[in-house]
């Protein structure tokens, strides 16, 4: 199973939470987008324990089968084609998430996150 793993299933899995540990364990492939590192490094910044967070990120982030997802030009049609999906249907969600969304689309891979708005967009499998 190739993944893109969203920033609350980030923190269950180090949290220990068993369906995250079991989901990311089984995953071939584990995509985690530039906007959950930032999420996470933005929250690592305004708490207690910065540097352990940012130690225990780093020893995930080099682990061979996880790999960061960045934009480019291709994420910014699927992006746009999303938002216009959404506010035509008048659902929209986060913009955070929407980037989420459009690499998610873009790479063919499966969203695990536990955000319910992911439901709007039927095109992205979830975990």
């Amino acid at each position: 199973m190739r993944i893109v793993i969203d920033t609350n299933r980030y923190r269950d899995f180090c949290d220990g939470v068993d369906d995250a540990v079991s989901v990311i364990r089984k995953s071939s492939e584990i995509h985690i987008p530039f906007i959950v590192v930032a999420e996470l490094r933005a929250g690592f910044a305004c708490g207690t324990k910065g540097p352990e967070n940012e130690q225990v990120l780093s020893r995930f982030l080099n682990k061979p089968r996880v790999k960061i997802l960045f934009a480019d030009e291709g994420t910014t049609f699927i992006y746009a084609n999303l938002f216009r999906q959404l506010r035509t249907q008048g659902t929209p969600i986060p913009t955070n998430d929407l980037w989420i969304s459009a690499l998610t689309v873009q790479h063919g891979l499966m969203l695990f996150s536990r955000d319910n708005h992911f439901e709007k967009l039927p095109q992205i499998p979830v975990v």
